[in-house]
């Protein structure tokens, strides 16, 4: 084998991303002389929709001009609900928890056909999706509203539903995050979490979802950086960059042989421990295939290098990156062509399916099924409209944003949609955290209204969302709140008489919500999770 054969295989297993809403010198540098086979887009490189097809029309071009056999895997997260990347112009699809609090599968399904029905008309061939893990610590910081709930039976089904939707519209899917990420109260992206559960529990629970996918025909799988001490006996070491997780578990025990990628090599649990590009080379001879480095391209050219300088030395088998090259080939070879990449074809511009009214209809119809009236304790809910009914609406910035959502979706709307039903209602956006000097402002403001409504997002113990809502509790203000995060909140707040989760932040979420509020809606969603206090 040639030097140049080498660095022409490790390239088809490298999965970058850049910067800018057009191809960037950078990337196409790593197309055109690393022969890197793998694209990441996240909400940087999204445009409208003709900008994304255009970029991902010129990154396919200048693959086929720098003599790729196949096509480049070109990813996103497009998740739903709180962790989308596509933008305007598209359909905004309910996201997890939202469906499966439907509690039909069936939803998940034909949400994964619009989806990828979405994606494919925009040159996106392979969706980093569905979220396998069991949302069953509701202390989560990374996974709460991105899972299905958290029964592992509950998940197992709407993922299989959600996963062959998507491949039934040609998009290559991905299993997240093995063998688990549900049970953390540490997010990855900051530190790295541990899982000490024992293999039985690990089996019914964490794997269990995994298990019924790959059963059921998995595309691909991607590694969590959390350690699991039960199967990795080597301390520290997360499923990523264990051998016996990727190859022992997954491979041998579970009999997948798909295509194994890791998440961002650069998320601190790898980039502050082991290091990216070591990280790079450990993740191969643990028997991942494709290495995923979203952001630097100073680490994306280290890490290639790694890895070519560890096969020269011997410490990664040749036969590891041969094997590796086969899997990807073989995926790429089944969903992927020349024909369909939008290069080959005339360019008729955007296909209509993107944003079409069938798909917002259908959108829709989950959103009534999924919005859930948690408590609606002495008729509280609907809201009189009525003029003379005084409503105050309280609702925070969004900027406690997690790491993995995309700040450009982080919609104030709640007060508008409100007004837009019931014009003398009064509105007030405060900063996240909101202070104590501002709460007390605002209870007071309060006193003169007959119904207060709060939207939160993740109010946590302690939090200053609690605290205000403690305050106008104690008051004896009226209060609705619309937890427009996670259903969780309610574990924290004090008696209040009404309780609307939305399990997201999105615009139709909210505005499906509201008119729930006012009775203009009825919504029929049952909690997918379990919050102590439903009384």
């Amino acid at each position: 084998m040639t030097a140049l054969d080498l660095r022409r295989k490790i390239g088809q297993l490298m999965v970058f991303g850049f910067k800018g809403i057009t191809a960037s010198d950078e990337i196409k540098d790593l197309i055109r002389d690393y022969h890197v086979g793998g694209i990441i887009l996240f909400g940087r490189n999204i445009g409208t929709p003709k900008e994304i097809l255009e970029l991902t029309t010129e990154l396919q071009q200048e693959a086929k001009n720098s003599g790729h056999e196949l096509p480049l895997l070109i990813c996103t997260d497009q998740e739903n609900g709180v962790v989308r990347r596509l933008g305007d112009g598209t359909t905004v699809f309910p996201g997890a928890m939202l469906l499966g609090a439907t509690k039909n599968p069936d939803y998940a399904y034909h949400i994964g056909v619009a989806t990828g029905k979405e994606l494919k008309a925009l040159g996106i061939n392979w969706n980093l999706a569905p979220v396998l893990d069991v949302n069953n610590n509701p202390l989560n910081p990374v996974i709460g509203v991105r899972s299905y709930g958290e029964s592992a039976n509950h998940v197992s089904d709407f993922g299989k539903a959600a996963m062959k939707g998507l491949q039934d519209a040609g998009i290559i899917t991905t299993l997240k995050h093995f063998p688990g990420h549900g049970d953390t109260e540490l997010d990855s992206h900051l530190d790295l979490p541990v899982i000490a559960h024992d293999m039985k529990r690990l089996q019914e629970i964490e794997l269990k979802p995994f298990v019924e996918c790959i059963n059921e025909g998995a595309d691909t799988v991607m590694s969590a950086h959390v350690y699991f001490p039960t199967i990795e006996k080597n301390p520290g070491v997360p499923a990523t960059l264990s051998r016996a997780v990727i190859t022992g578990l997954l491979r041998e025990q579970l009999s997948f042989d798909g295509v194994v990628t890791t998440d961002c090599l650069e998320m601190n649990a790898i980039s502050k421990t082991i290091g990216t590009a070591q990280g790079a080379v450990q993740a191969i001879k643990a028997g991942v295939d494709l290495i995923m480095i979203s952001h630097l391209h100073n680490l994306q050219k280290d890490a290639f290098e790694e890895i070519v300088k560890a096969v020269e030395s011997g410490e990664i088998e040749e036969k590891l990156i041969d094997e590796a090259l086969a899997r990807v080939t073989k995926l790429k070879q089944k969903y992927l062509s020349w024909s369909e990449t939008g290069i080959m074809r005339s360019n008729d511009g955007v296909p209509k399916v993107v944003g079409s009214k069938e798909h917002q209809q259908q959108a829709l119809e989950v959103f009534r099924q999924g919005i859930t009236i948690v408590k609606n304790n002495e008729g509280i809910l609907p809201l009189s409209k009525a003029p003379n009914h005084r409503v105050f609406v309280i609702y925070p910035e969004n900027s406690a944003i997690k790491l993995v959502e995309d700040l450009r979706y982080s919609y104030y709307a709640l007060g508008e949609l409100i007004k837009e039903i019931h014009p003398a209602a009064d509105t007030l956006l405060t900063p996240n955290p909101v202070s104590d000097e501002q709460i007390f402002e605002i209870i007071e403001q309060a006193a003169d209204y007959d119904t207060v409504v709060v939207g939160t997002l993740t109010a946590l113990p302690g939090s200053q969302q609690v605290k205000l809502i403690e305050g106008l509790y104690n008051k004896g203000k009226k209060i609705v709140v619309i937890a427009m995060r996670s259903p969780y909140d309610l574990r924290f707040l004090p008696d209040i008489q009404g309780y609307i989760a939305t399990y997201e932040f999105t615009y139709p979420a909210l505005q499906m919500a509201v008119k729930a509020l006012y009775g203009e809606e009825e919504v029929k969603g049952e909690l997918p999770v379990t919050i102590i206090d439903q009384t």
